[in-house]
Parts: C-alpha cells; structure tokens; sequence
C-alpha cells in the first residue's frame, strides 16, 4: 500500500504492553502507547523517518529462543526490560488474572520488580510458548535504576 502525502505527515504512535507493579505488589498489565515520534533522519544522510528517542542508558541486549511447550515459573523480570518477539508466540499472565498472547510485531515492557508473594504463592508473572514452534524473543534490559518501577504512561 502506497503513503498518501497526508499520511506520511501523520505522527504515529506504538501500542505495547507495560507489566508492573501496583501499590499492593500486585504485578498488572496495561496497554500504553509511545507517542514522542520526530520526523527526522537518523543520520549518515538517510531521508527523513519517524524516530521516537525513548530513552539512553546502560543496557544489555540478548536473544532467547523458548522451546515449544517452555513455561517460566512465576518470576518476576529480572530488569526493567523491553521485550520484542520475532518469531513464534508466547504468552505473559500478571497476579492480577490478565494473560496477553504476543507474537512477532508486539512489544512488551517487563517492570514487574518487587511484587509480594500473593495467597497462591505467585510473584511476578508466568509466561511460556504458545503453539507448535518456538518463540524467539529480542530482550533489551535496562541497567539504569531509573527504569525500575515505572509505570504505564512514563515512556512517551
């Protein structure tokens, strides 16, 4: 599908999933939306794109590949992480009861740091593969403090 001029002048903005943590320790997930976008190259002469500057910090960037049938223990994120699936599909399920089911395209913010053990003996979050093929995962993890704890609405 070709951009019209109008189109190509409209801001976007970038739905993800933010998992985190509620006065009660309680870890919740809500829809957020990055929308700080700038039309501009981003450098080297390359034409005019959407950038959206989130953040600089000290991060660590990995690649995990989960194996179909893979289930994570309740756990909590073990950084303020922004995770990306490039293949396959998986799942992320809160304290709350809420399960989101992600795959290539979705993005998710891990920030569920410090929940309290609730009765059923969960912290954090459960997650695992969803169907017949692993789900490969980009996982960039925050080292800066700053991210720790942040809530829906704090990226723009």
């Amino acid at each position: 599908m070709q951009n019209t001029p109008e189109k190509e002048n409209t801001k976007p903005s970038l739905t993800y999933w933010h998992v985190w943590t509620d006065e009660d320790g309680v870890s919740r997930q809500t829809k957020a939306v990055l929308t700080s976008f700038q039309k501009e190259s981003i450098g080297g002469g390359a034409a005019p794109q959407w950038n959206d500057h989130l953040l600089s910090s000290d991060a660590h960037v990995l690649f995990t590949q989960l194996p179909v049938g893979w289930v994570g223990s309740w756990h909590e994120n073990p950084e303020p992480q922004w995770i990306v699936p490039l293949t396959g599909r998986w799942f992320v399920e809160t304290m709350d009861g809420k399960r989101v089911e992600m795959g290539p395209g979705d993005v998710s913010f891990g920030g569920d740091q410090d929940t309290k053990t609730d009765q059923n003996g969960h912290k954090g979050h459960l997650s695992g593969t969803i169907g017949q093929e692993p789900a490969v995962l980009m996982i960039v993890q925050l080292k800066d403090a700053t991210w720790k704890g942040a809530k829906p609405g704090e990226f723009k």
